[in-house]
């Protein structure tokens, strides 16, 4: 066996040596606070009784007693388990000394000389048994457990039970080292086969979850599970043997009630929960294929298939969310009294303090969820609209709860708060596109001089020159205002490609230039002082004037 081998050995040994240490002091600790709190009195019990508590004897119930205010059952107990106690330790009188010796209204147990306890009426009469046959009961127990008392400090006892403790600790370890060695085995093998799952695991999500970490939770939880283990084995193995030995055996009871106590109270809790259990059942039941019958209602409604006069299609899926939310809460409303823990202070607590959070973290957030509603119903724009909300023009990518997508003609995407746009004027220039009536425009402004019917004519034939803008209907020009130095003209036409409209005005504008320049009339906007001495207008010769660099290079 090589230095490795022996340090595991080593460790394991010294960890059951300390927890052997441990629980033994614990033991002597325990029973030395047990008789510092006993008292050697045994006054009359009367009146109602206020609790009970259990008499033991090496860690052993034998039967439980009962107390008052002034008499409470913790110290009559302790005080019967002192008396038991002293009289097995006195083997000068056999355990058959044990006697009941009957009083007025009472009933005293004696073992020899040793006065034990009293029995009395209002004892009985709690069980609901007479007095009699309940002293009977306690004598049976005394006697038996002074019997095992000193039976299980007898020397063949002692040297039975020790040759039992060293078996079960020679097999501790063998099983130790067994499930050491077989857990390690089985740890390299599934770490093989494991690496290579994980590795493909990496693969399939475009490397997106790294090996490494996989791997490493994987093995952290493999030696977690392999500790838990081992712990167990070993507890299980000093409970046997504190078990052993009646110096221990409290320790013993007392260790195995903490582990017990929890488990009993989970099953009794999971036992009293199961009427609840089905309620719950129930409620989720109901509400589930509640909310699948109108999912199907409101996704006919949505696709056509069913038709409310006066709903519009574009409403089902918003309203059956909104129905949806008022489903679920009523139905949690009706199962909030069946869910374990309500009805505790601390669940109320926690429930009242994420209420308040709510309340004051989330105004803005319940403000654009009902903002995102209202949107909906008013039916202001849907996806794929091209829309204007103050100076944001896009097309509407995504509408949700809490805020709407636009995509630009630049190609960037713009998020608005609902909150925001409830509160601002919104453009849709897509709504009147299917009946072809969206009208786009233009204005300039010219001089007197110039004969409004001529501008007219220039107006719509760059109009005509626009491809994209409608013939029919045809454009048409209006004089808006009869300014100070000029006139000022809007050309409108007519537009059925709204996708583009950025490129529709920007050829509408070229097109008026062009033709204001061939016609040599001067456009005055945006502001005009006096007549210069020559007409503000390109010559056509000098429309396509190449730049510099194309002419140094040609």
């Amino acid at each position: 066996m090589n230095l490795r081998e022996i340090t595991p050995l080593k460790k394991m040994r010294q960890a059951v040596m300390i927890g052997l240490i441990s629980l033994i002091i614990c033991s002597v600790f325990t029973m030395k606070l047990s008789a510092q709190l006993t008292d050697d009195v045994d006054p009359e019990i009367s009146g109602v009784t206020r609790n009970e508590a259990p008499v033991k004897l090496d860690g052993n119930t034998l039967f439980f007693v009962h107390g008052i205010s002034s008499f409470p059952a913790e110290l009559r107990a302790a005080t019967i388990s002192k008396r038991i106690k002293m009289a097995a330790e006195d083997t000068s009188a056999g355990s058959d000394s044990v006697k009941i010796i009957a009083g007025e209204g009472k009933s005293m147990i004696y073992a020899g000389k040793e006065f034990i306890m009293n029995v009395y009426d209002i004892d009985a009469k709690i069980e609901n048994i007479d007095r009699e046959s309940l002293t009977a009961i306690f004598h049976t127990r005394i006697e038996a457990a002074i019997v095992l008392f000193r039976l299980d400090r007898s020397r063949p006892e002692l040297i039975r039970k020790s040759l039992h403790a060293m078996g079960a600790a020679i097999l501790l370890t063998i099983i130790l080292f067994a499930a050491y060695w077989l857990l390690g085995r089985l740890d390299k093998k599934l770490q093989a086969k494991i690496k290579s799952g994980i590795n493909s695991v990496e693969i399939k999500s475009f490397r997106l979850i790294k090996s490494g970490n996989l791997f490493k939770i994987v093995s952290v939880s493999f030696r977690t599970i392999k500790l838990l283990t081992i712990i167990v084995v070993i507890a299980v193995f000093v409970e046997y043997i504190l078990g052993l030995f009646p110096w221990t055996n409290s320790v013993a009871v007392s260790a195995l009630e903490l582990f017990l106590k929890p488990l009993e109270t989970i099953g009794k809790g999971i036992m009293n929960f199961i009427p609840s259990l089905a309620f719950l059942i129930v409620i989720f039941v109901i509400t589930r294929y509640f909310l699948k019958l109108i999912k199907l209602l409101f996704t006919g409604i949505d696709q056509g298939a069913i038709d409310l006069k006066n709903f519009h299609p574009s409403w089902a899926m918003p309203t059956f969310k909104i129905m949806r939310l008022f489903v679920i809460a009523f139905a949690v409303v009706i199962a909030y009294p069946y869910i374990p823990g309500s009805q505790s202070s601390a669940f109320k607590g926690v429930t009242v303090f994420m209420g308040i959070l709510f309340s004051l973290g989330s105004s803005s957030f319940i403000g654009n969820i009902i903002a995102g509603y209202s949107m909906t119903y008013r039916m202001a724009f849907k996806k794929g609209d091209l829309i204007q909300v103050d100076d944001q023009i896009g097309f509407v990518m995504e509408q949700k709860i809490l805020v709407t997508r636009l995509l630009s003609h630049k190609n960037e995407e713009i998020v608005i708060p609902n909150s925001v746009l409830q509160n601002s004027k919104i453009i849709n220039y897509s709504a009147r596109e299917k009946d072809k009536r969206l009208i786009i425009h233009a204005k300039v402004g010219i001089g007197y001089e110039t004969s409004w019917r001529q501008v007219d004519a220039m107006l719509k034939l760059a109009a005509e020159r626009t491809e994209g803008l409608l013939k029919d209907p045809p454009p048409f020009v209006l004089k808006e205002t009869l300014g100070d130095f000029a006139i000022n003209y809007e050309i409108n036409a007519f537009c059925g490609d709204v996708a583009n409209i950025k490129m529709h005005y920007n050829n509408l504008h070229q097109n008026i230039l062009d033709v204001f320049n061939e016609n040599n009339v001067q456009i005055m906007t945006p502001a005009y002082v006096k007549d210069p001495k020559t007409p503000k207008v390109v010559p056509k010769d000098q429309w396509e004037i190449p730049l510099v660099n194309e002419s140094a290079n040609d």
